[in-house]
């Protein structure tokens, strides 16, 4: 029975290194080769990274990646590659180019633009306007890009409907928990509709604060699938496609589509005959925990490396969040680059202390412990005048994570060290957090993470590394600032549960203060919390970029206005 044998190249490329994103391109090229590979298929904007955003508005830039792209056809010899580029001059396109046997033969257009969430393509792209089917080795096989395939009636259903047998389809599919799910559900519910084999190829790797988790993965025409590709890692998957019986999809199709193009590519005479594939293990798709965890050691690895970063520098108080922070950064970028900093001032307890260096110890981490008291009395003497007949409040408090915030960024400056900040989505949704203080650093690693998963993480770390990494007593002791004597996070703020529940509620699906009451949250907890994160956009607005791991993350996703008089009902 005739077949076709797809390579799925699930690559890390980086935005802007047109240089880096070739070669890689080139060598997984060889590698489809290698495993007799007829067609091979890149990540969306696999030559400028994915999102490129405003260097898309270079004409230097646009130029760049279409000779890099010429590059890459050279090395198709023998063999079909669809590879992900920007094309067009003035106007431009995401795009999807079928390079086959050295000779650029074919380029798909995307149809469907993203333009919510963190998507920005309206701003940037045209849409494309025919659906594409080229012909390989007797197969008819669709090109498709990311978006194009999340609707019913879109590209994938016509090019069904017109004969295709496959259907390729390249993404950048930025990651949130549990998005494999909804994308296997998809994919699988697209092929047995269209009645067409689905063969999926996402980038992996970090960018800013998207992640990309992979998870390739090829359905047959029935929704079964054939195979699965790892999360967060670079790999091939290959598979061979029987050709099939000649049913094709049933549905409608986007009635405005009146046009499919199609290519037929010229035979290849050097085929060799297919190379036996080796058998692969099942590839199970990760727990929430275990893909979240992973998430954010690549997304901190990727951040460090692809910005120049070889060390990190952390504020290691004591408490849960810098204590998950620094072992994420140890997973990430090992023991020997980061080094943590206990900064104890006149309320620091000594449990604080003790836990600080047992992590430290536990990760195999150096310590170095700067004490702050002294500054800050300096501080307080200088500001004694101004300040005569007012009472202290929050000023003195928020003084001390200033102080430390000086501190740490002054190792960062001297060291060159990156400052991973430590803060929690918990604390940066209701602003429990100090401008320029504990919120001063570079990158941001658990900004998206709930508190109450932090402590799950946590539990996770240790279990894996079957051993006590998180010590139990940094997970059981109340959470506290420590910026005043006997302080804990509960005198300002509700319990963590109900908290993260409201602000899930609130954040990432957009329910009003009558949908959270609805739901057993008392009427005044629900609108002091709205009121929270609604007057703390100022200071999000002004801090460290940090990993999206949620549905709707306080960054890309979140464009609140900092001026906003508007109160939710």
């Amino acid at each position: 029975m005739e077949k076709l044998r797809v390579s799925l190249a699930q690559i890390n490329p980086t935005v802007g290194d047109l240089a880096g994103n070739t070669k890689k391109i080139i060598e997984y090229i060889h590698k489809g080769r290698e495993q007799g590979a007829d067609i091979v298929a890149f990540p969306e904007m696999a030559v400028t990274g994915y999102p490129p955003e405003d260097l898309l508005l270079k004409p230097g830039f646009i130029r760049d990646n279409l000779e890099a792209l010429k590059a890459i056809q050279k090395e198709t010899r023998g063999i079909t590659a669809v590879v992900g580029f920007v094309d067009g001059e003035k106007e431009i396109y995401n795009a999807a180019a079928v390079l086959h046997d050295g000779a650029l033969s074919a380029v798909y257009r995307k149809m469907y633009l993203p333009n919510y969430s963190v998507f920005d393509e309206e701003r940037y792209f045209k849409k494309g306007k025919e659906p594409l089917i080229v012909t390989l080795k007797g197969i008819d096989i669709g090109i498709s890009i990311c978006e194009d395939i999340w609707y019913p009636e879109g590209p994938v259903m016509i090019e069904a409907m017109a004969g295709a047998e496959v259907i390729i389809n390249i993404n950048a599919s930025p990651f949130y928990y549990k998005k494999w799910k909804v994308r296997e559900e998809m994919v699988s519910s697209r092929a047995a509709d269209s009645s067409v084999a689905i063969a999926y190829v996402n980038a992996v790797g970090g960018q800013d604060e998207l992640i990309f988790d992979g998870h390739s993965m090829v359905f047959d025409r029935q929704g079964n699938i054939m195979a699965r590709g790892r999360s967060f890692e670079e790999e091939m998957i290959t598979v061979d496609i029987a050709k099939g019986s000649g049913v094709r999809g049933k549905g409608p199709g986007d009635k405005t589509i009146t046009t499919v193009r199609r290519i037929a590519l010229p035979e290849i005479d050097i085929r060799s005959a297919y190379p036996i594939l080796s058998a692969t293990g099942e590839v199970t798709p990760p727990s929430l925990i275990e893909e979240v965890y992973n998430a954010l050691v690549l997304g901190t690895r990727d951040y460090m490396s692809k910005n120049g970063f070889k060390k990190a520098i952390i504020a290691l108080s004591g408490g849960i969040d810098s204590a998950l922070v620094a072992a994420i950064a140890v997973e990430a970028i090992g023991a020997d680059n980061v080094t943590t900093a206990f900064l104890p001032s006149y309320c620091t307890s000594r449990e604080s202390r003790e836990d600080a260096e047992m992590v430290a110890r536990n990760l195999g981490i150096k310590l170095l412990t700067i004490h702050i008291r002294d500054t800050f009395e300096s501080y307080l003497n200088d500001l004694k005048e101004v300040f005569s007949g007012v009472n202290p409040d929050t000023t003195e408090e928020n003084l001390q994570a200033r102080t430390r915030g000086n501190i740490i960024m002054a190792l960062s400056n001297k060291f060159g060290w990156l400052v991973l900040t430590t803060g929690n989505k918990s604390e940066m949704s209701v602003g429990y957090a100090t401008l320029y203080g504990d919120m001063a650093g570079g990158f941001a690693v658990i900004k998206d993470v709930p508190k109450t998963m932090v402590y799950e993480l946590c539990r996770y770390i240790n279990s894996i590394k079957e051993r006590e990494i998180i010590p139990e007593t940094v997970l059981t002791k109340a959470p506290t600032a420590e910026l005043k004597p006997n302080q804990r996070d509960q005198d300002t703020l509700p319990p963590y549960d109900v908290l993260d529940s409201i602000l899930k509620g609130y954040i990432e699906e957009n329910k009003g203060i009558e949908e959270l009451v609805s739901l057993g949250f008392q009427v005044e907890t629900v609108r002091k919390v709205i009121r929270m994160v609604d007057s703390s956009e100022y200071k999000r607005r002004q801090a460290a970029p940090g990993i999206k791991i949620t549905p709707r993350a306080l960054g890309k996703d979140w464009r609140m206005p900092i001026t906003n008089r508007y109160e939710s009902s």
